[in-house]
């Protein structure tokens, strides 16, 4: 048990010290990376997964949207029902899902739709960094020209 917390402990350390060098540390002068981009690209994940878990929620309340090991959401209490749309909206927006729970009908096209924006989403990330990267080159070169 006690070497259990110890591993615990350590990799919690490990991951802290990594984020917390992601954020402070230039060890690169071309470093590109904005903390406000992705500060919002954590927010619209964020907006989306609870987006669609909402919605998820509200159709389950209304039709049969999604089964958990082929049962049908009349056995799952609601607080049950709002716990598994946010948990698959989570799963299908940052993974291609694991298949314990199954959408049907119409939630199989707005899982898609979910899916796809969860794509979208790190292109459109990367995207903008190369952006701001190209923004912050074209500064620095104008601020040099006219330093001369």
């Amino acid at each position: 048990m006690a070497v259990s917390i110890v591993v615990v402990i350590l990799v919690s350390l490990l991951i802290g010290g990594s984020i917390y060098t992601f954020f402070t540390s230039k060890i690169y002068q071309r470093s590109y990376f904005s903390a406000s981009i992705f500060a919002a690209l954590l927010l619209v994940y964020l907006i989306v997964l609870i987006g669609f878990g909402f919605i998820y929620f509200w159709l389950s309340l209304h039709d049969v949207l999604l089964i958990e090991y082929s049962q049908p959401p009349e056995q799952f209490h609601l607080i049950e029902l709002f716990a598994h749309a946010f948990y698959f909206s989570g799963v299908t927006l940052m993974t291609v899902g694991y298949g314990d729970i199954t959408p049907i009908g119409w939630g199989r096209v707005i899982a898609l739709v979910e899916a796809l924006i969860g794509y979208i989403l790190p292109a459109a990330f990367i995207f903008k960094l190369t952006q701001h990267g190209q923004a912050v080159q074209s500064n620095k070169k104008s601020s040099h020209s006219q330093g001369k």
